[in-house]
Order: structure tokens, then C-alpha cells, then sequence
């Protein structure tokens, strides 16, 4: 237990991280990357969440929220294709 409330307190500090990227970037693609780097810290979070608390539900959030990262960062990838 005490490994995964280390891993947990890791993965806040990269989502925050991320975060500060996410709101600073110099250009639209490094907020883009950010931003999916904090939906894939999201999942972890949340596939760490249920092995702590033994709640598949938590499984089920993750993967729809990694399958709406996915299509969010294919949306923001054929936008930026034809902005530049």
C-alpha cells in the first residue's frame, strides 16, 4: 500500500507538471501533447484508485477516458494539419 501512495503522489506531481505545460505552451502542438499527457496521468490515476480501493468500476472510467483522449488527440491532429 505504501508503494502505491508513493506512485500516487508521483503521478500528481507529472499532472501538474503537465498542467503548467498545458496553460504556458509556446505553440498549439506542445498544449496538444500536454494535454494528452494529462489524460494518459488521468488513467494511471485512476488504474492505481482501483487496485487501492479493489473497485472494478474505476477500470471501466479509465478506458473510456483513455478512448476519449485518443479521439480527442486524433480531432486536435487533423486540426493542426490544416492550420499549418
Amino acid at each position: 500500500m505504501t508503494e502505491l501512495l508513493i506512485f500516487a503522489c508521483i503521478y500528481v506531481a507529472l499532472a501538474l507538471l503537465a498542467c503548467i505545460r498545458l496553460g504556458k505552451g509556446p505553440t498549439l502542438a506542445d498544449r496538444a501533447v500536454a494535454g494528452d499527457s494529462v489524460d494518459a496521468l488521468t488513467c494511471v490515476a485512476l488504474l492505481l484508485f482501483s487496485f487501492y480501493t479493489g473497485r472494478g468500476i474505476f477500470l471501466d472510467i479509465a478506458l473510456v477516458t483513455a478512448i476519449a483522449g485518443f479521439i480527442s488527440m486524433v480531432v486536435i491532429g487533423r486540426y493542426l494539419d490544416r492550420r499549418l
